[in-house]
């Protein structure tokens, strides 16, 4: 390997072989990683059809985060609406059922904002009297409720499927659900 030339053409070749293997990798790019750009929205399977929330990375970007990494580890599917009022909000994401319980991941801070309000489709984070005990729960608005603007962190809303939220079984005001409705499958698809 004394040559010059033998050299020169060993160190061109590689560098070709690199570039070339670098073009495959590109053109092979899992699905998965090329989907994930764009934004994301939270699929819901209910009994009476699809439920489709785009989240809201800039307002919320850690309460987006758990959601995704929660449905990507399939918590959701199979989850109650535990506590649903007419004309208010239909909450879920409880593995208890109950209300008072959550995923095994550490509690989230809150992301409060002042851009977007407590409208008919808004989905926001569920928590305790601790502003920063948000975890898995989270509830849809039925109505507007301006009185939960800056109380509560927003992290997605309704574009399509209102009138399957809609139907989410009711509980005798603000009493749990008898036999409640559940999330047949949550996923997370990017647009």
């Amino acid at each position: 390997m004394t040559n010059p030339l033998t050299r020169a053409g060993l160190i061109v070749g590689l560098i070709v072989a690199a570039i070339a293997a670098y073009f495959a990798l590109q053109i092979v790019t899992p699905r998965a990683a090329m989907a994930a750009e764009g934004k994301p929205h939270w699929i819901l399977e209910l009994k009476d059809g699809t439920v489709d929330i785009e989240l809201l990375p800039e307002l919320a970007p850690n309460h987006v985060q758990r959601v995704i990494e929660l449905t990507e580890k399939g918590f959701y599917n199979g989850i109650v609406f535990h506590r649903v009022i007419d004309g208010f909000m239909a909450q879920g994401g409880d593995p208890t059922g109950t209300g008072m319980g959550g995923s095994d991941l550490p509690d989230l801070k809150a992301e409060f904002n002042t851009t977007e309000h407590f409208t008919r489709g808004v989905v926001a984070a569920a928590r305790s009297s601790d502003p920063d005990s948000a975890n898995s729960q989270f509830f849809i608005m039925f109505a507007d409720a301006p009185w939960l603007d800056g109380q509560y962190t927003i992290w997605g809303k309704v574009v399509a499927g209102m009138d399957i939220v809609d139907k989410i079984k009711k509980g005798d005001g603000d009493q749990p659900v008898v036999s409640p409705d559940k999330i047949i499958s949550a996923t997370i698809k990017y647009e």
